[in-house]
């Protein structure tokens, strides 16, 4: 293995904890999807070990993982072109993890903001895993040596640690082992926000079901929460800058930018002056056309859980086919007697 000479790799990971939303469609899974191709190779994980910073029920957590990895593949990735399988089943993410752990300090696990947001006031009843998780995420990265990660703005900051213990560790031995990671952050709707207030990302956890488009719900479900999607009285405006304090309008067209494929500004070019009256029905249609089929090949893939328990399986011997050698490699750098030479 030449230390200095990365493959273009792509790495990222989603948590199967349930109730799969547009926000990770348009924000992971379709980017996702655009980025396979010659460019790079591609590994996609459902990051079940992160899953368990917090207590799951395990008949739900095993019935999430499938349901993600349904979701990956309806979505449109292809598990012979890209690796595909759950973080538990490739134990050289958990191995390098505390390698990390003994790279990365304490001070940059305390400054991560969603320890604070979820650890909140109640830190010392958190679990420790919920503390270290990014040092787990930075061995999710550096074990397959990914030169770059499809990002939201809310995980800017781990993968910015994630480069803090590439550096750390390259420097502490005295190698270039580890790729300093690049962000890769584009489209127009990399956050997605809730449908019953711009100001509060989309998320599982909201109560209402209105607030968000599950990747399981059918047509008339999908149109019926646009109809109900909470907007103000204007019209909309012919440029961007017309959105600005208008947070329910920019989520709507960043919506339809990204399921078109299209700009903000192309979009406003295109329907600036109309009314939500107008504007709702054509995103409503749109929605359908792109995410009705999604959820239909979903649930035909949920039939059959055998043939995604196989799919993953495979997916981590080839996951491991990278992990393997870059784990044994570390642990000879770090001075692990039996660590091969590779």
């Amino acid at each position: 293995m030449t230390e200095t000479q990365f493959t273009p790799r792509v790495f990222s990971g989603i948590q199967p904890s349930g109730n799969l939303h547009l926000g990770n469609y348009l924000g992971a899974l379709k980017r996702f999807v655009d980025m396979q191709g010659p460019e790079w190779e591609t590994v996609y994980c459902m990051v079940d070990l992160h899953a368990i910073t917090t207590w799951q029920d395990p008949a739900d957590l095993m019935h999430s993982t499938r349901e993600l990895c349904a979701g990956f593949i309806a979505a449109g990735i292809d598990p012979e072109q890209s690796i595909l399988f759950n973080q538990s089943q490739v134990p050289e993410h958990a191995q390098l993890a505390w390698v990390f752990n003994c790279v990365a300090r304490m001070g940059w696990m305390q400054r991560m903001t969603q320890w604070k947001d979820k650890a909140g006031k109640n830190q010392q009843n958190a679990s420790l895993g919920l503390f270290a998780y990014p040092s787990l995420m930075a061995a999710d990265i550096l074990i397959y040596h990914a030169t770059h990660v499809p990002v939201g703005d809310d995980q800017k900051q781990h993968l910015e640690l994630t480069r803090d213990i590439a550096i750390k560790f390259n420097n502490d031995f005295g190698v270039d082992f580890f790729p300093i990671t690049e962000p890769v952050i584009e489209g127009a709707a990399t956050r997605v926000m809730s449908l019953r207030d711009g100001a509060k990302k989309m998320s599982k956890s909201d109560p209402s079901d209105m607030s968000r488009i599950n990747m399981t719900d059918d047509a008339d479900t999908i149109a019926k929460k646009i109809r109900k999607a909470k907007t103000d009285p204007d019209a909309l405006p012919s440029e961007a800058d017309g959105l600005e304090n208008r947070p329910e309008a920019r989520n709507l067209v960043n919506i339809y930018a990204a399921l078109s494929d299209l700009t903000v500004d192309q979009v406003l070019a295109e329907v600036g002056g109309k009314q939500f009256g107008e504007f709702k029905p054509m995103l409503a249609e749109l929605a359908v056309e792109k995410l009705s089929p999604i959820s239909t090949e979903m649930a035909r893939l949920m039939g059959d859980q055998a043939e995604i328990d196989k799919i993953l399986a495979r997916g981590a011997e080839r996951a491991r086919e990278v992990t393997v050698p870059v784990l044994q490699r570390t642990y000879e750098i770090v001075g692990m007697v039996g660590a091969k030479q590779v």
